[in-house]
């Protein structure tokens, strides 16, 4: 349940975004991830690294606003400082112990779907449904 928990919030997370139509959803999304990387500000544990690394991630958020590889790769660079601070620092949810480990599992997902271009899957699934109910009231 420690995997499974964590992959379906992400793919609740891309389900959700895709409500947004773009380029909104893109924007959102940086902005999301910007604010992802300053989780960790208020007690992460690693000291003068968390600013460094809210630096960095602010910046590649920033550059995704314009682009959905940017997007995913702050995404990548989150689920790594979720991964130190699994191992070495604090929680991202202080009364939550793997809540780190689950934030590294629920990323990756939601990069994977960035470098995809961040397609709405809502869109997908309605013309899935409609071009099946297309198909059989021909025949």
């Amino acid at each position: 349940m420690m995997i499974i928990a964590p992959i379906l919030v992400g793919l609740l997370y891309v389900v959700l975004m895709s409500l947004i139509h773009e380029p909104h959803r893109r924007r959102f999304n940086a902005v999301m991830v910007a604010g992802a990387g300053a989780a960790y500000l208020s007690g992460g544990g690693l000291g003068i690294w968390e600013f460094v690394f809210t630096a960095v991630v602010t910046y590649v958020a920033y550059r995704g606003l314009e682009s959905w590889t940017f997007v995913g790769i702050a995404w990548l660079l989150h689920t790594g400082w979720d991964v130190v601070h699994h191992l070495k620092g604090a929680p991202i949810i202080p009364f939550a112990e793997h809540s780190s480990f689950g934030c590294a599992i629920c990323d990756p997902v939601i990069a994977i779907w960035c470098f995809a271009g961040g397609r709405s899957v809502t869109d997908f699934l309605r013309a899935r449904v409609g071009s099946r109910r297309s198909r059989s009231s021909v025949g």
